[in-house]
């Protein structure tokens, strides 16, 4: 999601990792400045090592849900957010079975379609040290309204994630969503 202050921010909420469940928050400011909260070193480590950023801190990270609406408490950010009803798009991926999601011929078939439909969104490509990696999207919620703060600073009202977020290899939707995805890090054989 994107916010009037030039802000844009991208929370992985992950049920299943090989760390665990875990939740983290990318952000990136106005300035350009890119910014990780991360919940342990290990996990700040390893997604260090595929995306890059100028800052990164191990903060507590917590993530409620209830029904539609999400509220974060990351260090010294404080999000809240209410997700609307899913349109065609997400319904179409809701078909979508894990197992397909995984496959990267799945990535390479469906990241053109992607790219047309939302720009800056990329299903696959190279990550940092050599890795590679692949998104199977599976549902596509919009956004209906955000209250985000950090450090005590109001962030702005909701807005569109522009410019495109600059963390890897592709961007988030333009317009201020919750994708599921099945995300694959394929680690440098070195």
């Amino acid at each position: 999601m994107g916010t009037s202050s030039g802000t844009r921010i991208v929370l992985g909420h992950w049920r299943r990792s090989p760390f665990g469940a875990f939740s983290d928050v990318m952000l990136e400011r106005a300035d350009g400045d890119r910014l990780l909260l991360a919940p342990t070193r290990e996990t700040a480590d390893f997604i260090r090592s595929t995306y890059v950023f100028d800052t990164v801190r191990v903060v507590p990270v917590e993530v409620s849900v209830t029904d539609d609406a999400w509220t974060v408490r990351a260090g010294p950010l404080d999000l809240h957010f209410i997700t609307g009803r899913r349109g065609p798009l997400g319904c179409a991926l809701r078909t979508v079975p894990g197992a397909l999601a995984r496959r990267p011929t799945w990535s390479a078939l469906t990241d053109r379609p992607a790219r047309l439909l939302l720009p800056g969104v990329r299903t696959r490509g190279s990550a940092s040290r050599g890795r590679r990696e692949w998104y199977g999207a599976r549902d596509l919620l919009p956004i209906r309204a955000v209250s985000a703060g950090y450090g005590g600073a109001d962030l702005g009202a909701m807005a569109p994630v522009e410019p495109p977020v600059r963390f890897g290899f592709g961007s988030a939707p333009r317009n201020p969503s919750v994708t599921r995805v099945t995300t694959t890090v394929e680690l440098n054989p070195e």
